[in-house]
């Protein structure tokens, strides 16, 4: 059964639970849009890395020395070379990295492969400081200067929203930028209690929009991975303000419910 918020569902917005939804709602607004886009538009699914050297306290080397020498023996290969000529003097280890992936969608002329629109749905790294947010900041400015369409979506309260524009105040929003437009835009305001809007993914004119049910596309992957199952276990993240909570409270399944459907 679907999500059973009447808008966005705040138990989503779990650290545990955050990247794996937004991996699969790109995913299932990349299915909703290929089938509207028309025959001249591709709908790609992309991915941007973030790479991190984990710092000396994360790092997990069981043991093992960053720096390791080895000895030398007489046993011979089986070429007749003695073997320590085959072997490496010294034996390092590289630092440990976490690489994480946030996906995102590009739409793209299928005659020439132009960059039509770009899709984003925002993650922490994009709104808790650091160089990630600034890498996406850099990536962000530069396509709303250029002749791409940009959508941006934030369904995660908390953390720093980029800018410009200055918002008003809200739980999530939905910026359309169009180039021709620019610098005027597009913005829904969304509170807790909102249905997610239906919105408008530009494409280039003459042809018309293509709609997008951002409820729909959240319904779908609240089905899919089947999140009724652990996500109300736990609390929100960040945690709902109390009139947001006593609200939130009527939609969550009651745990006996939840058993009896696993039964």
């Amino acid at each position: 059964m679907p999500s059973p918020f009447p808008g966005m569902n705040p138990f989503l917005e779990q650290n545990d639970t955050w990247e794996d939804f937004h991996l699969d709602f790109i995913t299932r607004s990349r299915e909703m849009l290929a089938g509207s886009v028309g025959p001249n538009y591709l709908v790609k699914v992309e991915a941007r890395l973030y790479v991190h050297e984990l710092s000396e306290e994360e790092r997990r080397f069981f043991g093992k020395a960053d720096i390791g020498l080895t000895t030398r023996s007489s046993v011979q290969s089986a070429s007749g070379v003695p073997a320590a000529t085959l072997a490496a003097p010294m034996s390092l280890s590289l630092p440990s990295v976490e690489v994480r992936k946030q996906p995102y969608l590009e739409i793209r002329d299928r005659r020439n492969r132009r960059l039509v629109t770009v899709l984003e749905l925002l993650s922490p790294a994009n709104k808790d400081p650091g160089q990630d947010q600034t890498a996406y900041r850099s990536k962000r400015a530069a396509l709303l200067v250029s002749h791409t369409h940009f959508v941006e979506i934030d369904l995660r309260r908390g953390g720093q929203r980029p800018q410009p524009p200055v918002l008003p105040a809200c739980d999530y929003y939905v910026i359309v930028s169009r180039y021709e437009n620019r610098p005027k835009l597009g913005l829904w305001p969304l509170r807790l209690a909102d249905r997610l809007p239906v919105i408008p993914i530009p494409l280039t004119a003459p042809d018309a929009d293509a709609p997008l049910d951002l409820q729909e596309a959240l319904n779908k992957t609240y089905d899919a991975a089947d999140y009724g199952k652990y996500i109300y276990t736990e609390a929100p993240e960040p945690p709902l303000s109390p009139e947001d909570a006593a609200w939130a409270m009527q939609f969550v399944p009651h745990r006996e419910a939840r058993e009896d459907a696993e039964q």
